[in-house]
């Protein structure tokens, strides 16, 4: 059973769109993509610094547009048939929607381009960040978190935990992190996926309430607890209040593991991914696709499994 995967934000580096623009009709489709976001997402792709991919509003329609691109390389030709599931991490679950039909391509670089205005607007308000911490048990970050005020945004598995929050707690947590642990603060705007996102809730609840989703044609895995979902309506709801609540990554593969699955594609911009599914889901074949030329390999793993 071969599972496709859709990375989230931080994926993006600077020129990663380059040669996927060469490919017949893509830069049309991206072009397309662009005016639903009303973002020249070409060029973001192609030319704009890292800084400017930074942004939480170019990088989140960045990474899904990316994402719908190599969708249509991969399931051509009737592979979709043979594809046991889907599921995104964060924002890419929003690449997932439309992966799986609960969206279509246009809604869904709708939705995301107001999701990460949204969430830009939201991480203004209050000066927070994350930070990545590696190695901790559980029970005692947790505990420490709650201590400090923080909260932890992403459930990663692998032993690396997202934690967000004030700027200040952040600090105090890489001085006196918990035994054994490692805490490595990120490049991003807010305090994503926590209590300081209600905002971006708010807006979003508006956008999803002009959207039809229809049910998944895919077997469809939610962030929320790393279950099934079957109906396009639920998991709409579940996109709109996933931007504050955490993202349980770890139970995603955890399901993944429970369904048999047998190979992991993940969608350009790819690596993250399949990183944390080599450490969690040990032995799973794995195929990051990053440009074109990676989808050889991705076919030909769904066609082992087929």
């Amino acid at each position: 059973m071969i599972v496709v995967v859709c990375p989230g934000q931080g994926s993006q580096t600077p020129g990663f769109l380059a040669p996927w623009l060469d490919v017949p009709g893509y830069a049309e489709r991206l072009d397309a993509f662009s005016a639903a976001a009303g973002l020249d997402l070409a060029a973001h792709g192609t030319v704009s610094d890292a800084d400017t991919i930074r942004d939480t509003a170019v990088a989140q329609p960045l990474i899904v547009a990316a994402g719908l691109l190599t969708l249509g390389g991969l399931l051509a030709d009737g592979r979709a048939e043979r594809i046991g599931g889907i599921a995104g991490h964060s924002v890419g679950e929003i690449t997932a929607a439309a992966g799986s039909g609960v969206l279509s391509d246009t809604d869904a670089i709708g939705f995301v381009a107001e999701r990460g205005r949204a969430m830009a607007d939201a991480a203004a308000q209050v000066a927070t960040g994350m930070s990545a911490v590696i190695g901790a048990d559980e029970a005692e970050l947790l505990a420490r978190l709650a201590a400090l005020g923080l909260e932890p945004a992403n459930f990663n598995g692998g032993g690396q935990i997202v934690v967000a929050g004030a700027l200040d707690a952040l600090e105090q947590l890489k001085a006196e992190p918990p035994a054994g642990a490692r805490v490595i603060p990120l490049q991003v705007a807010g305090a994503f996926h926590t209590r300081y996102m209600q905002p971006a809730v708010e807006r979003l609840a508006q956008v999803a309430a002009t959207l039809v989703p229809a049910d998944p044609d895919l077997p469809l895995w939610s962030n929320r607890d790393g279950g099934r979902v079957a109906s396009g309506a639920t998991f709409l709801e579940l996109l709109v209040g996933q931007v504050s609540s955490p993202v349980r990554w770890d139970r995603c593969m955890a399901s993944f593991a429970e369904a048999g699955v047998t190979g992991i594609i993940e969608l350009a911009p790819a690596g993250a991914l399949v990183g944390l599914a080599k450490r969690a889901l040990k032995g799973v074949p794995t195929v990051a696709v990053k440009t074109p030329d990676d989808l050889a390999a991705a076919i030909d793993l769904i066609d082992q499994a087929a």
